[in-house]
């Protein structure tokens, strides 16, 4: 059944992170069209629309789906009807029972007409799903924008295993109560946490950051480990209107019991999270260009921002060239914490090491466990007389989705199925001042 949905009353300051080249000057040929690809989701020069998704367990026969557009996401036309300013949407939902095999279990269609208000930056709508207890599901959404006829999809887990687990809890702004899609949050920001289910108390378990980042992809080593233990459990009666605020970098596990590994995760990555402005901050990313000693050398330099500068000149030979790689790679940093950030920044996890050196990818495709990332290899022409024919190759990655108490974000990449990486071959490019693309050898 169409359905029409109104907004909900909702508005905060939205983050607006602007746009850069991701790939270098060089250009791709044209791929035959393949309907499973959706390596559009990872391109922001692809993707113009990236609402936001929250889902919450209601009861046991309902869970929610929160989509919140902003107005960077939205194009408002007057050539209507009503002659209003109006972004018009189609929005088609399909729940699917992950535990049965992924069986469908519900779905549902929707126009959704935005009407434009000058005083919102965003738009919250509220779709109820039809669930039932102890069960795993994905959410596919396909969303069309009627007016540019473009279209975005997203794919979101969640499950009904536990009354106490993420997808219990949620945030909003203490002064604005608007619903916050994204647990990660800054110094002096408040907020509250409602919990779905009755509770006396809530136990803060306060971790400090992760600081560490992946291995190459080269390298078949054991996954650093993840600290279990808190540093510290604070102790709060729980109310939803109790302002809470976390100041300090970290990693804050709220359970409504204190032994338990279920529970909601807030992060605090940092005032300026998620792009790098400081040059401490900013030679972080170089650990995958350089090696230790080189980074600990970056690293303790009395004069950070000329260290930092003074790597990339070198790179790049020139003032013009070494601008033109930072704006390249510290654009891939901002998107690789907008994509891949988990319990750490996007860019310290391996599908952002990944995204970093490599780019966007050329071919992703998705499942519930897992991401198989494609990279076009160079073409290979074989001929026959007068004809001839164009093989397209590609190196893939393939990231498993892993088990975290913090985050159901978490990929890990299987470097037992990634033999072949060119990782040396992209770093030496890189240092030479030349942004990696694999179908371009003759750059490298």
């Amino acid at each position: 059944m169409n359905r029409r949905l109104k907004p909900v009353a909702d508005l905060a300051i939205v983050l607006v992170i602007i746009i850069a080249v991701l790939y270098g000057c060089s250009t791709t040929p044209k791929s035959t069209y393949d309907p499973k690809d959706l390596s559009y989701l990872y391109n922001p020069l692809r993707n113009q629309i990236n609402p936001r998704y929250s889902i919450i367990n209601q009861n046991s026969e309902t869970s929610v789906l929160s989509i919140k557009f902003f107005n960077t996401d939205l194009f408002f036309s007057q050539a209507n009807p009503s002659g209003q300013a109006m972004a018009q949407m189609f929005l088609s939902v399909r729940l699917y029972n992950i535990t049965q095999g992924r069986l469908l279990a519900d779905t549902g269609n929707f126009d959704l007409d935005i009407v434009k208000d000058p005083k919102k930056n965003e738009y919250l709508y509220r779709i109820p799903l039809k669930v039932e207890t102890a069960t795993e599901y994905v959410v596919e959404i396909k969303l069309m924008d009627k007016i540019r006829q473009i279209m975005v999809q997203a794919f979101v887990p969640f499950n009904t295993l536990s009354d106490l687990n993420m997808y219990n809890f949620y945030v909003r702004g203490h002064f604005g109560r608007n619903m916050l899609m994204r647990p990660i949050v800054r110094k002096d920001e408040y907020m509250d946490l409602v919990y779905m289910k009755p509770a006396d108390s809530m136990y803060i378990h306060v971790f400090k950051s992760y600081d560490e980042f992946p291995y190459p992809p080269s390298m078949v080593l054991p996954e650093k480990p993840v600290a279990t233990e808190p540093d510290t459990i604070i102790i709060l009666p729980y109310s939803d209107t109790l302002p809470l605020m976390f100041p300090k970098r970290g990693i804050y596990f709220i359970t409504v019991k204190r032994e338990i590994n279920d529970g909601y995760s807030i992060f605090n990555f940092g005032s300026e999270f998620p792009n790098l402005t400081s040059p401490e901050e900013m030679m972080g990313p170089l650990a995958y260009l350089t090696n230790t000693d080189e980074l600990t050398a970056i690293k303790s330099d009395p004069k950070p921002k000329m260290a930092l500068d003074d790597f990339w000149l070198k790179c790049g030979g020139n003032v013009e060239k070494a601008r033109e790689l930072i704006r390249i790679y510290y654009t891939r940093v901002v998107y690789a914490n907008y994509y891949f950030t988990s319990y750490k920044e996007g860019w310290r996890t391996d599908r952002g090491m990944i995204y970093m050196i490599y780019g966007p990818p050329d071919k992703l495709y998705k499942s519930n466990d897992d991401e198989k990332w494609g990279y076009r290899m160079p073409s290979v022409k074989s001929s026959w007389g007068t004809r001839y024919s164009v093989k397209e190759d590609y190196i893939y990655f393939i990231f498993k989705k892993r088990p975290s108490m913090f985050s159901d974000n978490e990929y890990s990449l299987s470097r037992s199925e990634t033999v072949v990486t060119y990782w040396d071959q992209a770093v030496l490019s890189w240092r030479k001042g030349i942004v990696f693309r694999l179908d371009n050898p003759a750059e490298y």
